[in-house]
């Protein structure tokens, strides 16, 4: 059974790395990350860069969103090209399994 928590992370500095936030992970098991919120260019990109180096499968794509569609856009692209192994595109398959 996959169990959900949801971990809000108020700015884009890099939370995973605040003791907190990595013990909550650690203690969960965590493996997969499914990253939601807006401008996709700025703290979109922040938590999973951070959550890449981490060691972490991220998931956002579908769940996120910037003002700037040609930057939002380019920063998809760049997920897909250069870190394919470890984000995937869309949440669906996650949320279908995902028990809050």
């Amino acid at each position: 059974m996959t169990v959900a928590h949801s971990l809000g992370l108020p700015a884009y500095r890099g939370r995973l790395s605040f003791p907190c936030c990595s013990k909550f992970l650690r203690l969960r098991c965590a493996d997969t990350l499914i990253v939601s919120g807006s401008e996709t260019d700025v703290c979109v990109l922040s938590a999973v860069l951070a959550a890449v180096d981490h060691g972490y499968r991220v998931v956002a794509q579908d769940a996120v969103c910037s003002s700037s569609d040609a930057s939002h856009d380019a920063l998809i692209d760049l997920f897909h090209r250069r870190f394919n192994v470890r984000i995937e595109a869309d949440s669906e398959q996650i949320l279908g399994a995902w028990r809050p």
